[in-house]
């Protein structure tokens, strides 16, 4: 194998698996410290410098970092990094001396950005320090976008939003709200220099069965449903409600049910339930609050009688999945299963709508009625149209959006300067060592057994009689700095250097994973048979050095790595340090190298 580039900044990178798994890459050990320390302000700022609503994200992520997670190689759960998150944003001073200035003399620049979501308010916060003028347009009566229609406010409290969204618009940009954009060419008409389509995936989808249409009113679209009980057009339910899917719409659906009167509430969904898209802890909430969930029922038929829907027909079934893991699901034989409701809510996917865009502007689209956008860029083959969010790739969540607004700011920036979208800015990098003495680290690097700690939640019957009652309370101080202590500081780093290096094989004896081996150098598929534990996981990298004196190199599996510094502490040549590693991405106005 050729010598690691440890210069690449992407190196590193990948080995601070929580922070590389999150779309905004937020650095994840450096805020977890901070809130240690009991810094919350400063620990808030890290993350609103990348992931824009810490205390919103706090609440509601997918959290895509705690898979990810290097403490559940040493535990059977990752560390609470989303419920630390909310602890930064719980616990913060007022962030108003350290929002970015605005610049009272604009540089010219006109941006237009049509729906107020996570994604175009990204692209706001990005570009509004930079001197840009600012429209933001949306069919809401506030900002937000899925934020707020969707995400009921048991799990998101309406004062969390609004101060988060309020952070952005008070920046100076230009509200149109509770106005329905019909014609993107009108838009572009009215001389703007750029275009940000942030709208979502605005359209649920309905199930054509026999009996829908005779159905009525019983039946809704799930997300529909959620924005009419977010605005309180709709407060209440019938006694007994299916709601049909397996997502985490589906698990919000259900428990409001609950909450406006549902009594007998089920999720029913086709696939086995750990083939289910909602979170394991969105699945847990619902069946904490007695809600069950029958798996394997396909939908057969809406049954009305007499005008009147009594309830549902499902085809039991079960999973059989192929030799490269493709699913099918096979009737059981068994007969149809009846399940009676006054109601029933379909939360069985979204998709775009575009009836809005003229096909004449110069916006190609795909065979699914998709717009043709750069992965990279975010841009449209209309060179002044940008699109970000769940209306560029379809439906995702608040982060990947967040992710999307940062890339699309950078990419809008660029163009109205009149320099290629593709020739990105680097992300900042640096790596400083953690040595303070012979045996000593500004960082605590002792590994311990440590479970995750369980947040509390509301009495139930309280939080069932309200849906405005905020479920999870979220720690305190005192849990949230021992749930801090369970990160293992994956971001700083072993950084070897060869020159020094006297091969005694110290760092190998005394490395508690065994993840250090010197041996031959060879091709990488045979090297990882042979070092010190077989390095089975292809998706991290293996970290070779020089070609060492002996003939040997130094390989570490970073995969299994626990970043205890033991191998700094042992070297005597101190050829191994430890080495703290920050990354930030690229944001808008960066210069390009």
């Amino acid at each position: 194998m050729e010598p690691t580039d440890v210069k690449n900044p992407e190196y590193f990178h990948k080995v601070v698996d929580c922070q590389y798994a999150c779309p905004a890459h937020t650095p994840v050990p450096e805020y977890i410290r901070l809130i240690a320390a009991q810094r919350y302000t400063d620990a808030y700022m890290i993350n609103w410098e990348s992931n824009v609503f810490p205390g919103v994200l706090g609440r509601t992520c997918d959290r895509p970092c705690e898979p990810a997670c290097r403490r559940g190689r040493v535990e059977e759960e990752p560390v609470a990094i989303c419920r630390l998150k909310r602890v930064a944003a719980d616990n913060k001073d007022s962030i108003a001396d350290r929002l970015p200035s605005i610049p009272t003399e604009k540089n010219g620049k006109r941006i237009a950005l049509i729906g107020a979501g996570p994604a175009s308010l990204t692209v706001a916060r990005d570009l509004m320090p930079l001197g840009y003028s600012i429209d933001i347009f949306d069919n809401q009566f506030a900002g937000g976008g899925m934020m707020r229609s969707q995400i009921p406010s048991f799990r998101l409290p309406i004062s969390v939003l609004d101060e988060e969204v309020n952070y952005i618009l008070d920046m100076g940009v230009v509200t149109t709200f509770d106005t329905e954009i019909t014609s993107l060419k009108s838009v572009l008409d009215q001389g703007y220099d750029a275009v940000f389509v942030g709208t979502g995936a605005p359209r649920g989808k309905l199930l054509n069965l026999p009996g829908l249409e005779e159905a009525g009113d019983s039946v809704h679209v799930g997300i529909e449903w959620l924005s009419s009980v977010a605005f309180e057009h709709v407060e209440k339910i019938g006694k007994k409600v299916l709601v049909l899917g397996g997502g985490n719409t589906a698990m919000d659906c259900c428990r409001t049910s609950r909450r406006l009167g549902g009594e007998d509430v089920r999720v029913v969904v086709r696939s086995p339930f750990a083939d289910m898209k909602a979170s394991p802890w969105e699945k847990e909430d619902a069946m904490h609050e007695g809600i069950p969930i029958y798996d394997n029922h396909v939908p057969k038929e809406i049954v009305v009688e007499d005008g009147v829907m009594k309830g549902m027909l499902f085809e039991k079934v079960e999973a059989h999945y192929d030799e490269d893991g493709k699913r099918s699901l096979l009737p059981t034989g068994e007969d149809l299963v009846f399940m009676e409701a006054d109601d029933v809510l379909m939360a069985i996917g979204q998709e775009n709508a575009f009836p809005w865009i003229e096909r004449d502007i110069g916006i190609e689209f795909d065979k699914w009625d998709m717009p043709v956008v750069d992965k990279t860029t975010f841009q449209s083959t209309n060179e002044k149209v940008f699109f970000g969010g769940d209306a560029a790739f379809g439906p995702e969540n608040v982060i990947t959006a967040v992710a999307h607004g940062h890339q699309a700011a950078v990419s809008i920036d660029l163009f109205c300067r009149g320099e290629s979208t593709q020739n990105r800015p680097a992300p900042f990098t640096n790596l400083v060592s953690q040595k303070m003495g012979i045996h000593e680290w500004s960082y605590a690097n002792a590994v311990a057994d440590d479970e995750r700690y369980i947040v509390p939640l509301a009495p139930m019957d309280q939080a069932l009689k309200n849906r405005m009652v905020e479920v999870e309370l979220g720690f305190d101080t005192d849990t949230g700095f021992k749930e801090a202590e369970r990160c293992l500081n994956c971001d700083v780093q072993t950084v070897f250097e060869e020159s020094r290096c006297i091969e005694c094989d110290a760092c190998v004896d005394i490395c508690p994973t065994d993840c250090i081996t010197f041996t031959e150098n060879g091709e990488e598929e045979e090297l990882r048979t042979r070092l010190s534990a077989p390095a089975r996981n292809l998706e991290q990298d293996l970290y070779v050095s020089e070609t060492l004196p002996t003939g040997r190199v130094m390989v570490k599996d970073e995969d299994v790595c626990l970043h205890c510094g033991l191998c700094a502490e042992r070297c005597p040549t101190t050829a191994w340090d430890m080495q703290k590693f920050l990354y930030n991405v690229t944001k808008a106005g960066q210069e390009v190298a």
